[in-house]
């Protein structure tokens, strides 16, 4: 019985020793999830943005006041200059506010399934369930409950006879394979 312990103490043991030394899985940067852009997640406070987007600019357009209605968006610009996300805060003017939505303008970005800023409507049919379509008065969302998100494409993707009527309501398979997607947002 002694014995027995004894080989059981030694395989919990060892089992500890194996988990806790194997490398734990580093945070792509540029991917998103349900619950996360990059090093961005659902719960990120306004006050945390300079310790995830360390070597980028972060901009801030003031539109009001603390007394406003007005939801002040945060731009997140590359080192380079170039725009790669937009946030939108729950609260304008509040650091301890949550970012409630990401609007993903850089290609950088991709979801686990490959799709970015670069993909067409053909790859989001492809590998996502789409929930829902609405037609807008110069584009499309196409929604993807899945990963909390909506695609935006132009009108201009489109065919001639899907353009300019608003209350054509467009369905999945009128869209273009080629149709390219504007930008993309996801949703907390």
């Amino acid at each position: 019985m002694n014995t027995y312990i004894k080989h059981i103490a030694i395989s919990t043991l060892a089992t500890l020793i194996i988990t806790s030394c194997t490398p734990e899985k580093k945070q792509d940067p540029f991917e998103i999830s349900k619950q996360h852009v990059g090093l961005l997640t659902d719960s990120t406070q306004v006050k945390d943005l300079e310790i995830v987007f360390p070597n980028d600019s972060i901009v801030t357009a003031i539109k009001g006041d603390e007394f406003s209605d007005d939801i002040n968006d945060i731009d997140i610009y590359s080192s380079e200059g170039k725009k790669l996300l937009s946030l939108t805060p729950s609260q304008a003017l509040d650091s301890t506010a949550v970012i409630k939505s990401v609007q993903i303008l850089s290609e950088k970005y991709k979801t686990e399934k490959n799709i970015s800023s670069l993909s067409t409507f053909k790859d989001i049919k492809d590998n996502y369930k789409i929930s829902s379509i609405n037609t807008l008065i110069n584009s499309v969302v196409i929604s993807v409950n899945e990963i909390n998100a909506s695609f935006t494409i132009e009108k201009k993707e489109l065919p001639a006879n899907l353009r300019y009527d608003m209350s054509i309501n467009i369905d999945a398979v009128q869209i273009p394979d080629h149709a390219k997607i504007k930008y993309f947002i996801i949703h907390w």
